[in-house]
């Protein structure tokens, strides 16, 4: 299960807080955690009162996770949290694997979405469910500013030239739209191109970018 920790710590990279409970274990439950760290948890710490009050009340029921709930960083930032709970051969609750994810990106594209629309909003870290900001209308948001965007351009969609569907894609880009899942396609079919071009214009854009990164003193 270590090993699996860094496997996951690889794969959704430093947007992401990872932390591997041993239940067995309350006064040295976290055995093992990623990089990125915003709990203030570390190695051999005891799990926190949410993890400990949760596993309580999953310690009989059959469910294997709960998933997207609203956790907090030290700093309290809100995060959107899932937890995976691990069992032996006999169905007893033995560990408890954690993701955290930042979601301040993700607020951000909410603003602007909003901003762009003229609707109002509380933000996640003001919001007394950060998990139903994640719903459909969310989606639908999205939908309605990409059209806006589109259009502002004053030119059909199928008569643009591949800069001026770039700076769209840059615009969306930049305030995280392509956060929400589906939206590649969404945008594909707004700009009357392939989701594969959308991929190569957002490659190119973080190739630019850490380029950018990189050449900077």
């Amino acid at each position: 299960m270590k090993a699996f920790v860094f496997f996951l710590s690889h794969v959704l990279g430093e947007d992401a807080e990872i932390v591997l409970y041993d239940v067995r274990n309350r006064a040295h439950s976290v055995i093992a955690m990623s990089e990125t760290n915003w709990s203030g948890l570390s190695l051999g710490a005891p799990a926190p009162p949410l993890i400990t009050k949760m596993l309580r009340k999953e310690r009989e029921s059959h469910r294997s996770f709960r998933t997207n709930y609203e956790g907090h960083a030290e700093d309290g930032t809100v995060l959107r949290s899932s937890t995976y709970f691990i069992r032996d051969e006999h169905r007893e609750l033995i560990g408890a694997l954690v993701i955290n994810i930042d979601f301040r990106k993700m607020d951000e594209a909410i603003h602007f979405l909003d901003d762009f629309m003229g609707l109002e909003h509380d933000g996640f870290t003001n919001a007394g469910n950060a998990v139903d900001r994640l719903g459909t209308s969310i989606e639908d948001i999205a939908i309605n500013s990409i059209k806006e965007i589109v259009s502002s351009m004053n030119v059909p969609s199928e008569r643009m030239s591949q800069k001026e569907k770039r700076d769209v894609v840059d615009k969306l880009n930049s305030h995280g739209i392509f956060l929400l899942k589906g939206i590649v396609s969404i945008v594909a079919s707004e700009l009357k191109t392939s989701e594969a071009t959308i991929y190569r214009y957002l490659s190119t854009m973080k190739k630019n970018e850490l380029n950018v990164n990189f050449t900077m003193p």
